[in-house]
C-alpha cells in the first residue's frame, strides 16, 4: 500500500507492510497557492499543544487533545526490518501478523469480539525502521484501547498452530506483492542502493526465512527490541494527557529500561543498478534515485521542496500542459510516460531522492533524458517564482494531510521516533519560508549533480540507456 503523502512531517508507510514512501502532492491551482501561507498561520494558532512525558523506564507518552468524541491511540516502536539480520529477516513483519492471534488473557475470537463490540478498529504495520500497533475508538474507551494494545505486545501467546497458519498467509502475501510492480521496483531499488546492508533487505523477508521462522525467533525479537526507550505511546483526538500517563504507567511501567539490541548499523549507498528485462510486459517500470539524507538533517526540507518542484503526473489526471511542473508539461506534450512520481524517502541516517516512472517501451530513453534535464535545472537554473510555488504547495499538502485523529496520531508517533519531539507547524512554516532558489541550487548540487544514481528497472527496457550513459546525464548532455 502507498502512503498518500510523504513529507517532512514524517508521513511514512501509513498502511500496509511495505515501506514505500512516495510523495503524492495534491495538484492545487495557482489561484489558491498564495493563500497557503495564511492558512498555515491560521491553523497553527488553533492547533492544540502536543504534550510529551517520559516515564521512568524511558517510554515516551505524547498526545494532542482536540476534544473530539473519538480518538486514535497507538504504539510506535523503533524496530523494523532494518534491525534484523540475514538469518531472521522477516521476523518483524511476521510478528505483526501474530499480534492479533490471541494473548494469555484473550483468545483471537475474544479479541475480535471485544474490538467489534466497542465499535473500534485495530491495526498494525511494519516498515524498515518502525513497527506500529494502533487502535481507533470512542474517547470514552481510551482505557480499554490502551489495555488491549498493552496486552497484545506483552502477552501474545504466539501459538505454534497460529504461527503455521500465518506462515501460509505471509507466503500468499509475498505472491501478491510480486504482482505489484511498484512494490517490486522499490524493493529492487533498495537492494541495489544499499547493497549487502540491512536497508537492502525486504520487509517481508526471503521465502526461505518465512518457512523457517519459529516461536523462538519471535520471542527473541520482542525481548530484544520492545523496551521502554524504543516505544512511544501516542494519542490524538479526545484524549486527556494525564489519563494517558496513568494508563501508560499502569500497563507499560514494567517494560525493561535497558535496550540490549545492537546499535543501528550504517547503511552505505552504492551507485548501481538492477535490470530485469521482460519484453512481454506492456510497460516499463523504472526508479532512479540518488542518496539523500536522514530525517533530522538540515537539508531534508530543501530536498522536500526540490521534490515538490519535480512533482508528479498521471495520464488519467487530464491535465499536464498547464501544470507548474516542467517535467509534467513535457511528459504530457511528448506523451513520454503513463505516470511519474517524485519521492523523497528518509531513514534515520540516509535516504533516497528520485523519480519512479511508468513508460511505453519506445519512450523510456526520452523520459529518462528529460528527467535528468529537470534535475540539472534544479542544480543550475531554478527560479524564485518556481521555488515559492513549490513552498506554498508543500505547506498546503502538509495541512491537508493532518485531517483527523489517525493521521495526527501517526504524525506524533513518527516525529517522536525521528526527532524525539513534535515539530510545531509554525516552526515548519518558518523553515520552509527560509528556503530560496539559491538554497535549492546549493542543496541539489550537493546531492544530485554529478552523483552516481541507483537504478531499478523492470519490463521492456531495451531502450533504457546503459548505466554509464545515465551516469553521464547527471552532469552534462550533448546538445
Amino acid at each position: 500500500s502507498l502512503s498518500p503523502v510523504s513529507s517532512l512531517l514524517g508521513f511514512l508507510d501509513l498502511t500496509g507492510t511495505q515501506n514505500r514512501m512516495f510523495t503524492y502532492y495534491i495538484l492545487v491551482m495557482s489561484v489558491f497557492q498564495p493563500r497557503s501561507t495564511q492558512a498555515v498561520r491560521q491553523v497553527a494558532l488553533n492547533v492544540p499543544e502536543t504534550k510529551v512525558t517520559t516515564l521512568d523506564n524511558g517510554l515516551r507518552v505524547a498526545s494532542e487533545d482536540s476534544g473530539l468524541s473519538t480518538c486514535t491511540v497507538g504504539l510506535w516502536i523503533d524496530a523494523g526490518s532494518r534491525y534484523e539480520n540475514e538469518r531472521n529477516n522477516g521476523t518483524a513483519h511476521f510478528l505483526e501478523h501474530m499480534a492479533f492471534k490471541g494473548t494469555r488473557k484473550r483468545s483471537q475470537l475474544d479479541l475480535e469480539l471485544e474490538i467489534e463490540n466497542m465499535g473500534a478498529h485495530l491495526n498494525a504495520y511494519t516498515s524498515r525502521e518502525q513497527t506500529v500497533y494502533y487502535a481507533k475508538a470512542f474517547s470514552k474507551d481510551l482505557p480499554r484501547a490502551v489495555e488491549i494494545l498493552a496486552d497484545i505486545i506483552q502477552n501474545s501467546t504466539l501459538g505454534e498452530a497460529e504461527i503455521e497458519r500465518e506462515r501460509g498467509v505471509i507466503l500468499r502475501e509475498m505472491q501478491e506483492v510480486e504482482t505489484n510492480l511498484q512494490e517490486v521496483v522499490f524493493d529492487y531499488l533498495h537492494a541495489t542502493a544499499y547493497l549487502e546492508t540491512p536497508l537492502g533487505r525486504t520487509i517481508l523477508g526471503p521465502t526461505e526465512n518465512i518457512k523457517t521462522i519459529n516461536r523462538g525467533d519471535l520471542v527473541e525479537y520482542i525481548t530484544t527490541h520492545y523496551k521502554g526507550p524504543q516505544i512511544v505511546l501516542a494519542a490524538a483526538g479526545g484524549v486527556s494527557h494525564n489519563e494517558l500517563i496513568d494508563l501508560a504507567k499502569f500497563h507499560f511501567g514494567k517494560l525493561p529500561t535497558r535496550y540490549s539490541g545492537e546499535a543501528l548499523q550504517p547503511c552505505h549507498f552504492t551507485g548501481s543498478e538492477i535490470r530485469v528485462r521482460d519484453d512481454k510486459m506492456p510497460l516499463a517500470h523504472i526508479a532512479i534515485a540518488v542518496e539523500a539524507v536522514g530525517w533530522s538533517h538540515p537539508d531534508t526540507i530543501p530536498l522536500m521542496v526540490a521534490n515538490t518542484l519535480i512533482g508528479n503526473w498521471d495520464r488519467s489526471l487530464g491535465g499536464g500542459m498547464n501544470l507548474s511542473s516542467k517535467l509534467a508539461q513535457m511528459a504530457c506534450q511528448g506523451n513520454l510516460c503513463h505516470s511519474f512520481q517524485s519521492f523523497n524517502t528518509c531513514y534515520t541516517d540516509t535516504g533516497l531522492w528520485g523519480l519512479y516512472m511508468v513508460c511505453e517501451p519506445g519512450t523510456v530513453s526520452d523520459m529518462m533524458r528529460f528527467t535528468q534535464l529537470e534535475w540539472m535545472s534544479l542544480c543550475t537554473s531554478v527560479t524564485e517564482s518556481e521555488v515559492n510555488r513549490a513552498k506554498n504547495l508543500l505547506k498546503t499538502n502538509m495541512l491537508l494531510h493532518l485531517d483527523g485523529s489517525t493521521p495526527i496520531c501517526e504524525d506524533i508517533g513518527r516525529q517522536m521516533l525521528c526527532y524525539s519531539r513534535r515539530i510545531p507547524l509554525h516552526e515548519l512554516e518558518a523553515r520552509i519560508d527560509a528556503i530560496d532558489a539559491t538554497t535549492i541550487k546549493d542543496v541539489c548540487m550537493k546531492y544530485i549533480y554529478n552523483k552516481a544514481p541507483a537504478i531499478a528497472a523492470v519490463g521492456p527496457i531495451e531502450q533504457l540507456p546503459d548505466y554509464n550513459g545515465i551516469r553521464g546525464g547527471m552532469h552534462w548532455f550533448r546538445p
